[in-house]
């Protein structure tokens, strides 16, 4: 089913180099996520969390390859979400732009949280290369988890509410195929269903929706004028 593309996207005067770049980011940062969440994956695949900090330290130590992979994806990701999110909130102007803002500003602000919580994925790598005080270190970790609870409280809200009302709002705005929206929206409900049922797995396979759902958007996008 597609939708019924009645009207265009209103767009800002601006020029191409700066259309397309918002294109390009648009369509990289979304698979910034699939492939961390993919390496996640791979490293949990055995069993394994990073719910505490002595659990983040034993993961780190059995899989430090795709921990690393999975942080800098996440750490592009998060970079480029900003202009891809901005991208996608130029197309609920039309319908929906209240909604648009409110969710598109919920995943920037999510996003910029989540990449401060990321980097913190490279001092576990560290303690781990390094070895030594593994309860001390793990005390560390966990101390510094509870201190940034309100950032990734942001960042839940951000990654899942903010997410699911901008696909909401692409929806009503109908600036963009359904399906095209149905993808960003999917991200939110596979992720919370993959924590439910506790494999990774669904979180990989949202966010590759998404990314699609997003490519979409920038394909529109870089044929606007």
């Amino acid at each position: 089913m597609t939708a019924t593309l009645d009207r265009d996207v209103t767009l800002a005067p601006t020029d191409t180099p700066r259309r397309i770049g918002t294109a390009l980011a648009m369509v990289l940062a979304p698979w910034g996520f699939v492939v961390a969440n993919a390496a996640y994956a791979v490293a949990t695949r055995n069993g394994g969390s990073d719910e505490t900090g002595a659990d983040s330290l034993a993961l780190s130590a059995a899989h430090p390859t795709p921990l690393r992979v999975s942080t800098i994806a996440a750490l592009i990701g998060c970079l480029l979400i900003i202009p891809a999110t901005l991208g996608a909130m130029g197309f609920t102007r039309t319908r929906a732009n209240r909604l648009g803002l409110i969710g598109g500003s919920l995943m920037i602000g999510g996003y910029v949280a989540y990449f401060g919580a990321v980097m913190g994925g490279f001092v576990t790598l560290a303690m781990a290369e390094r070895g030594g005080p593994t309860g001390d270190y793990a005390a560390v970790l966990d101390a510094g988890s509870e201190a940034a609870i309100p950032f990734l409280l942001l960042f839940v809200a951000g990654n899942i509410l903010g997410t699911l009302l901008l696909g909401i709002a692409l929806l009503r705005a109908r600036t963009v195929p359904i399906w095209a929206a149905a993808g960003i929206c999917a991200w939110p409900v596979l992720h919370v269903t993959g924590l439910i049922a506790g494999t990774e797995w669904f979180e990989v396979a949202g966010a590759t929706l998404q990314a699609v759902g997003f490519a979409a958007l920038a394909l529109r996008l870089a044929r606007s004028s």
